[in-house]
């Protein structure tokens, strides 16, 4: 795909910009959320993680939100250090809690007992609540594709419908993501929020089934992420009062393994077989090349761990001034910009 204008919040390649080794930026984000109180290993995941979503351009999920993030925990907004625990379990389900910290942190350990139980019983469900944003829900769905199983996240968080909005107030902007392995081809990976055009009643009445598409898809995802979930349950009320008073986010996460239901090997030749040829198709008009969800970005991760994260001007300049705000040393000043 072609690169295109620079801008941190669309999901593509920049035009310019500078490229950082991998290692030297899951460091400086690490310290970035280390400076605000975080301890060394949740830094450390979080520098990870976010670095993982500017590999494969998702920077509206990358790490772009250190500057919202680190400011949320030095404020006293978000529990830096949170103790994840399992509150119930069965044999093919759990709820996990937050306490109260960044979403990433429950959401990893529910994938992690997700993955664990579907390996032993076939298939699992769990969800989490008591934390805030869990970051692209493919974070999580791509977590299954090393054992061979399916992946599904999607999260959702607090709010009310408006009496004085249209009907599409209920849908929120909640995430999902369903991941599906292969052998060569790149992994099938939807990453998808449930808005698809901004909420304007021109808009609505030019195209009223994706409106409505969409407010399926996200009174779905409220119902799963948010109130299965226990996101409204007493305890985790949004009341904007005291330190960490207002964990608004859950998730719901599924895990299916493959080898329950097909043999393994025949299902990857089948998704090669089914990706290959769509890969050969014609584009979609505008686009220069034909991909199935996931395709490019699966790309760019892989060229672009090798070569360096592409920074565009716009993220550098927020990351920069953070570094300087949070008394941290930015990497940036060290490499050349140049065309991507």
């Amino acid at each position: 795909m072609k690169a295109r204008p620079d801008n941190a919040r669309r999901n593509i390649l920049p035009s310019t910009g500078i490229r950082i080794p991998v290692a030297e930026m899951e460091s400086f984000i690490r310290d970035l959320f280390k400076s605000a109180g975080m301890s060394d290993d949740r830094a450390t995941h979080m520098g990870v993680t976010l670095t993982a979503n500017d590999l494969r351009c998702v920077y509206s999920h990358g790490t772009s939100q250190a500057c919202a993030y680190v400011p949320q925990i030095r404020e006293g907004k978000a529990n830096p250090n949170p103790e994840v625990s399992v509150e119930t379990e069965s044999p093919a389900t759990a709820v996990v809690d937050g306490d109260g910290g960044l979403g990433y942190f429950a959401a990893h350990r529910g994938t992690e007992v997700a993955i664990k139980k579907a390996l032993e019983a076939g298939s699992a469900t769990v969800t989490t609540r008591n934390h805030f944003h869990f970051g692209a829900a493919g974070i999580y769905s791509r977590m299954a594709l090393p054992h061979d199983c399916i992946g599904l996240a999607l999260s959702s968080h607090r709010y009310r419908p408006k009496p004085d909005a249209t009907v599409m107030s209920a849908s929120g902007g909640s995430p999902m993501s369903i991941a599906i392995p292969t052998g060569d081809q790149p992994p099938l990976v939807l990453d998808m929020s449930a808005s698809f055009l901004r909420h304007e009643d021109e808009l609505m009445g030019m195209f009223p089934t994706v409106f409505f598409k969409a407010l399926g898809l996200g009174s779905v995802f409220q119902v799963l992420g948010g109130i299965l979930a226990g996101i409204w349950n007493e305890g985790f009320e949004y009341s904007g009062q005291g330190e960490y008073a207002a964990p608004h986010q859950g998730a719901f996460i599924s895990v299916f393994d493959i080898k329950r239901f097909a043999d393994v090997a025949t299902f990857k030749a089948e998704m090669d077989r089914y990706i290959g040829e769509a890969r050969a198709a014609k584009p979609i008009p505008g686009q220069d090349r034909a991909d199935l969800a996931g395709g490019v970005e699966w790309e760019w991760e892989r060229d672009n761990r090798e070569q360096g994260v592409p920074v565009a001007p716009e993220n550098e300049k927020r990351l920069s001034e953070l570094a300087e705000e949070m008394k941290v040393d930015a990497p940036f000043d060290r490499f050349e910009r140049s065309r991507f």
